[in-house]
């Protein structure tokens, strides 16, 4: 593209989406809290901006790669946000897992502006992103999603549309619901399969080929069995995730036996210290409920 695209939100993901845009030879103009995150932006080849509202007036699409709907709303509307760009952004491209519904109020009240916004959750780490395998769910109206398509397809070779506005966050929470069970499942079988005598690699192997397969193998399995814990999306930012599940289940008169029980099993990972790590260290916590 040749226009120029705004980030604001350079963490995990918005990193690798910037270097993915930088790649597709796209101008980023983008900000973070974290000073140290717009110094890593200009050595990526990025230009830092001063704020939301600096951004905003410098390109026509922005992306937001933040941690929660509050986060999110703080950004756009709040005091030095996008909306007092003069003129405002034409189209906000949020990655954010948020609340459904507010994200959906959220449209709405942009709309009113002139501004077209979209939930444009993602599936996948940021080693996936990255890689341009994440998958884009996106909601918000569809002549804004084709609008956008160029910048989707400058950080990724996956995309859909998924709905109205708020169907991306709501792809994204039920996406995370299996995707959490499945990691927290191939942990315990892991685990089960130590205290039985095989050899984790080689359990690995035969899980990936029986009909327990699951995508989660590919990269989390890895690091499971090799200890590797480095952060591609923290255990934390999942478990924000889960209680924001069980919230929607709550409201929808439902019960979610397993996710009631994964959440807990998060917060005593977290409890334990390993909230920073990678998901996949959902196994220490396993290991560490194992009886000698």
């Amino acid at each position: 593209m040749k226009q120029p695209v705004g980030l604001v939100g350079i963490g995990l993901v918005g990193t690798a989406l910037a270097e993915n845009l930088l790649a597709a030879g796209c101008e980023v103009v983008g900000y973070d809290i974290d000073v140290a995150k717009c110094r890593r932006l200009e050595e990526l080849g990025g230009v830092a901006a001063c704020g939301p509202a600096d951004v905003g007036r410098r390109c026509r699409y922005v992306l937001l790669s933040l941690m929660t709907t509050a986060i999110v709303r703080q950004v756009v509307e709040g005091p030095g946000g996008l909306l007092e760009a003069d003129p405002p952004p034409a189209y906000i491209i949020d990655t954010t897992t948020g609340d459904p519904d507010e994200s959906a109020a959220l449209a709405g009240r942009l709309a009113g502006r002139g501004v077209q916004y979209l939930d444009s959750t993602i599936s996948g780490s940021s080693r996936e992103i990255r890689q341009r395998q994440g998958l884009f769910m996106v909601g918000g109206d569809k002549a804004a999603f084709e609008a956008c398509r160029p910048v989707l397809a400058a950080v990724t070779d996956r995309m859909l549309y998924a709905g109205p506005p708020g169907s991306g966050a709501r792809s994204k929470l039920t996406v995370n619901l299996v995707l959490g069970l499945n990691r927290l499942a191939l942990a315990e079988a892991l685990v089960f399969a130590e205290r039985l005598g095989l050899q984790p690699r080689a359990a690995l192997d035969v899980l990936k080929q029986s009909y327990a397969y699951s995508r989660i193998m590919e990269g989390k399995g890895d690091k499971m069995v090799d200890n590797d814990f480095t952060t591609d999306a923290r255990l934390s930012q999942h478990r924000k995730d889960v209680a924001l599940v069980l919230q929607y289940a709550e409201r929808l008169g439902l019960d979610l036996p397993l996710s009631e029980t994964h959440l807990r099993v998060l917060d005593s990972a977290i409890a334990a210290g390993d909230g920073d790590l990678d998901n996949a260290a959902v196994i220490r916590e396993i290991r560490r409920r194992a009886r000698p």
